[in-house]
């Protein structure tokens, strides 16, 4: 498997690591949508990331798809998702840190690569991107053990502390982590992790 996509991407830094969590190979090309644009559209029409190349030339164009599909290449006990109802609540809370990562992103566009940008648009991310915060931090606080969900990691897990660790990255003056000490607890805790320490870039905006 070859995941193309830079570890800045909450989205990509996510896939790698399920598949480092999972212990499955894959060849890794730190293509930028901005530099290696044309390369990305070979494989991917949409020319974002992550895309991924499946072994038999198969071609993945976003994170859902290629989570979904390695989760299906480990043992169900195995699948970094919780079991029971706990299952729907670690796939809200997965759902809430894509989201602010994907508000984070378009912030970051609109703030920066327009020469115009609109206020109103920007206020918005904005908003949404506090509340979310303010959502995610409650959740943290209310966590009783290391974990959010069980007492194994999730794709829950992953997802918040990738999105934070782009949000707080690409808008410095906007959020600070410090800000939500529940939250910032839970994600330097990951941070310190092998894995986590391995599979991470700093945020490198686009010019």
């Amino acid at each position: 498997m070859i995941l193309i996509g830079q570890y800045d991407s909450s989205f990509v830094r996510r896939v790698a690591l399920a598949l480092r969590i999972y212990g499955l190979p894959f060849e890794h090309r730190p293509w930028s949508v901005f530099g290696d644009g044309e390369r990305i559209r070979e494989l991917n029409p949409l020319m974002r990331v992550p895309t991924m190349v499946l072994d038999d030339g198969f071609v993945l164009v976003d994170s859902v798809t290629i989570l979904d599909h390695i989760d299906g290449l480990v043992p169900e006990s195995r699948r970094l998702w919780p079991q029971g109802e706990k299952r729907r609540h670690a796939m809200k809370v997965t759902a809430l840190a894509t989201g602010l990562a994907d508000k984070a992103v378009s912030l970051f566009y609109e703030m920066r690569l327009h020469e115009y940008g609109s206020e109103i648009w920007s206020k918005r991310c904005a908003s949404q991107i506090g509340s979310t915060l303010a959502a995610l931090e409650d959740i943290c606080a209310a966590k009783t053990g290391e974990f959010l969900f069980e007492d194994r990691i999730t794709h829950a897990d992953v997802a918040v502390v990738c999105a934070m660790r782009h949000a707080a990255e690409s808008h410095p003056d906007l959020l600070k982590l410090d800000d939500y000490p529940a939250l910032a607890t839970h994600c330097r805790h990951f941070e310190a992790q092998a894995a986590f320490q391995e599979i991470s870039q700093p945020f490198i905006p686009p010019s």
